[in-house]
């Protein structure tokens, strides 16, 4: 037989046994179970820390197995088959759906072709150290850009509310398979760490091709190949395949299959042009977020959220934050404990921060987006007018996004970004000075609440006076804002079914992932691309 029970613990106890089995058996006697006469064997299932009380504690949840042996945890992997050459399916995009959506297919013995604009995870790398070096910014391949998606030089955060779109474990499992740590299936806040990521990312793609999968990287999608039924003048096109050029060499190529997996993405604005041009009426404009990232010494936000209480076994302390300003929310996000700032333009002329933690979450700086809900009415007309005689109206977020990352720019110094201390945000005055930043191509003084959009500076002024109050400290004077967080969402979404997945304008064609608009971060993201292979596999083999 089992049973789950949950425990307390000092984090200094955790990886005492002794201390843990007396507590175990103390808590199986409270439910009628007599643990000294027979064989136990705990199993964690979750652990979580909870701060909210002057004595921090961790909350340890256990499977007890009693007068048996434990289930293997990696027993659920799947069966993935050789591909075969009767059925091809394209993928766009190598980040978490992309891949996730090939492993699916692999299930079925269907081939995976992948497309990947950037380039292999281990050549992004030097891309990326080119921005912070050097100010250069590789259009296709960057932070957002490039085997793994934007996820991979982002924290490897999998902590995920998603749970109706399947078994999130299943997720956490397959990255285990690959490499990740087994701490991640029982932490409640589980993150792989962008040290991490390359290597297990790299094992999935060297997997996939032994299995008969392809990847094309440094190879952009350009168009559509579609039909249309012949002698039906309204019928929808069905798309057979994509329209590429290689950003090397310049060649043109093309591919075709049973089905294209659209996963390119929150960054991909492109992608969203085409569609506009190629598949009309398949785009809507839906709310998405901006803001700043918000630094602060790791050992302040660890003795805010700790109650000033320090030690190795608690690790470096997270924080979320929400409210409401003028019926919109203002709140945190990719909360990045022990992490840095980084760049994440996709064009040079524009300036895009994001943050990111290795697996050890040990730097001296925490930071958070702290960002402001925008919705497709909040968007200035200019933008909205811009779209409507470009006959692209739901493209009026890019447009504004576009536009705030290109001011952003003009504040800053090629990749060096735009910032204040949050106390002058507040107070409307420019920093005499700047804290030390983890962001690596530097900061820049400047008066973000001048030249941000006013409906962002008002709710985040009102938002982080809030959060102030809340948390004891938060607002100090080693706060560092950093300008500008605009990528936590696309501002487009791509019409689809909600059953099938398939493109409600176009056959065979699945938008799936971030950049699709109906996901947010990589398990969620990997789950919606598994779950679109799911039904193109269907309709391949039936």
């Amino acid at each position: 037989m089992t049973s789950e029970i949950s425990i307390t613990a000092a984090p200094h106890e955790e990886n005492d046994s002794g201390i843990i089995l007396g507590k175990i058996k103390k808590a199986l006697s409270l439910n009628g179970i007599n643990a000294e006469t027979k064989k136990i064997i705990p199993v964690l299932v979750k652990k979580s820390v909870d701060a909210r009380r002057r004595q921090v504690k961790l909350i340890l949840r256990y499977k007890v197995y009693i007068d048996e042996n434990p289930a293997d945890a990696m027993s659920s992997i799947p069966l993935w088959k050789k591909a075969g050459s009767e059925h091809t399916v394209i993928i766009v995009g190598s980040g978490p759906a992309g891949l996730f959506g090939a492993l699916k297919l692999l299930e079925y013995g269907i081939r995976p072709v992948i497309i990947e604009r950037g380039s292999e995870v281990y050549d992004r790398k030097r891309d990326i150290a080119a921005i912070g070096k050097n100010n250069l910014v590789d259009s296709d391949s960057n932070y957002c850009f490039g085997e793994g998606g934007a996820g991979t030089f982002s924290d490897g955060k999998l902590y995920t509310r998603s749970s109706k779109r399947g078994d999130i474990s299943s997720i956490l499992k397959i990255f285990v398979h690959f490499g990740a740590d087994k701490k991640i299936l029982t932490d409640a806040h589980p993150h792989i760490g962008t040290d991490k990521l390359p290597q297990i990312i790299k094992a999935m793609r060297t997997f996939i091709i032994s299995m008969g999968g392809e990847f094309h990287f440094n190879t952009k999608m350009t168009g559509f190949i579609t039909e249309k039924p012949a002698g039906t003048k309204n019928a929808i096109p069905v798309v057979k395949g994509i329209k590429t050029v290689n950003t090397t060499s310049g060649s043109p190529k093309e591919f075709t299959g049973d089905a294209v997996l659209l996963a390119t993405g929150h960054s991909a604005s492109d992608i969203y042009e085409i569609l506009s041009k190629e598949i009309p009426g398949s785009l809507e404009a839906k709310t998405f977020a901006i803001g700043v990232r918000v630094e602060h010494p790791r050992e302040l936000i660890d003795k805010i959220q700790y109650h000033g209480q320090r030690g190795q076994h608690l690790g470096a302390a997270e924080y979320r934050l929400t409210s409401q300003q003028n019926e919109r929310g203002v709140y945190s996000f990719c909360m990045c404990p022990g992490g840095f700032v980084v760049p994440s333009a996709t064009e040079p002329d524009g300036i895009v921060v994001n943050g990111m933690s290795a697996a050890g979450r040990n730097s001296a700086w925490s930071n958070a987006a702290i960002v402001v809900e925008t919705r497709p009415e909040d968007i200035p007309t200019a933008f909205t007018e811009m779209a409507v005689k470009n006959k692209s109206a739901e493209l009026a977020g890019l447009y504004f996004r576009r536009y705030i990352e290109k001011e952003t720019a003009a504040h800053g110094d090629g990749q060096k970004a735009p910032a204040q201390k949050l106390i002058d945000f507040l107070e409307g005055k420019l920093s005499a000075e700047l804290p030390k930043s983890s962001y690596a191509p530097g900061l820049v003084s400047s008066r973000l609440d001048e030249w941000l959009p006013k409906q962002i500076v008002s709710r985040l002024k009102s938002g982080f006076t809030e959060f102030g109050r809340k948390m004891q400290g938060f607002v100090s004077n080693d706060a560092v804002l950093i300008a500008s967080e605009t990528r936590t969402s696309t501002p487009v979404r791509i019409l689809r079914d909600k059953t099938s997945f398939e493109c409600s304008t176009a056959k065979h064609l699945y938008p799936a992932g971030e950049g699709s608009g109906y996901s947010g971060g990589i398990v969620s993201s990997a789950m919606d691309g598994k779950n679109a292979c799911t039904e193109i596999a269907c309709l391949i083999t039936h």
